[in-house]
């Protein structure tokens, strides 16, 4: 394919209603609502708007479905106020735009999350037009939480493994990032979809959900030795170029030609964090713009890192990103 330009985000679009409450109530009780804030969230707003920040030169385009309300307006909005091309983006008009409203407990900081699939579950293969991509990288997700993506194929595994063929057919790179889920699918729904990726993105829970291995050893640390047998596991499942995992020590990368790497978390003072959510997404949003500028396997890992620690800085998921100059600097301060 000629001209191949930009990334392609698709998958889940929604909204984070954060209500910062006094306290969780017991059944029949009444808590008190101090706060009410709203944020973007999910896979396409997140990674979009961070690599958007990144770097404006990088063509950034947006898929999914919203719902004809208020909450999708908003997203839309969002997305289009960091040059997002949003023509993608299908506005449902009988189901909502997907939300998730987060009780966050003052006194304890714990956050509950209660979310509506909406219009996100009706995001399906023919929602994407592939003959019309453009775009050097295709990322999608979350596998997991796209009902339409995750049904069933009798050729491919699954309706999403389908689609990332086509798109690979085109000469477009595909990635792809995972949800953590408690329902034990992860073999049975990313399975299918690592053989048709070239790049897979996701944390150490997810990952080691495909291989089966414990992350963590037993005093709690990372068990570096599983995250390499999990990569490999990945790769041997038809992951074209690399694979890379991330946790809250470290990141790790296992390429197709066998080359592993380890980067440490870039350091940040716990008072200077002010939420985790989206961190993932910030730092695979680190990777994505990585592997499409040409950041060297040796300093990839650090970059996301850092994309990371920027994340953590805001409370929301994209107001803490900033540009690539800024992240390594960053970088650069952490390595002496």
């Amino acid at each position: 394919m000629q001209n191949q330009n930009g990334i392609t985000f698709a998958g889940n679009i929604l909204v984070d209603v954060v209500k910062t409450i006094t306290g969780y109530p017991e059944p029949g009780m009444l808590a008190n609502i101090t706060a009410v804030s709203q944020a973007v969230g999910g896979c396409v707003p997140n990674t979009a708007i961070d690599v958007a920040k990144m770097d404006q030169n990088v063509p950034i385009r947006a898929l999914g479905r919203v719902g004809d309300d208020a909450y999708g307006r908003y997203v839309t909005g969002q997305m289009q106020k960091y040059g997002i091309d949003t023509a993608g983006v299908i506005v449902t008009e009988d189901v909502p735009t997907s939300f998730s409203d987060v009780m966050s407990d003052v006194s304890s900081g714990e956050r509950t999350f209660f979310h509506a699939r909406g219009a996100n579950a009706l995001f399906s293969p023919d929602d994407v037009d592939v003959d019309a991509l453009d775009c050097r990288i295709f990322h999608i997700g979350y596998i997991l939480l796209l009902d339409k993506m995750d049904e069933a194929d009798e050729t491919f595994g699954t309706k999403l493994a389908a689609l990332l063929k086509r798109v690979q057919e085109r000469g477009i790179r595909t990635s792809i990032d995972v949800v953590s889920d408690s329902t034990g699918r992860f073999r049975e729904k990313v399975a299918p979809a690592l053989r048709y990726a070239d790049y897979a993105i996701m944390n150490e829970i997810e990952g080691c959900g495909v291989s089966g291995l414990n992350p963590r050893k037993a005093d709690g640390s990372i068990d570096v030795e599983n995250m390499r047998q999990t990569m490999q596991i990945m790769l041997d499942m038809g992951v074209r170029d690399r694979v890379i995992l991330h946790s809250k020590e470290a990141g790790f990368m296992l390429t197709k030609d066998g080359q592993f790497r380890m980067a440490d978390a870039v350091d940040i003072d716990p008072s200077e964090i002010a939420g985790k959510v989206g961190a993932g997404d910030a730092f695979c949003a680190g990777c994505l713009y990585g592997l499409y500028t040409g950041i060297p396997d040796e300093k990839l890992l650090d970059y996301a890192s850092a994309a990371a620690v920027c994340n953590l800085t805001a409370a929301d998921s994209i107001s803490g990103m900033k540009s690539a100059e800024e992240i390594w600097r960053i970088v650069e301060r952490n390595q002496k």
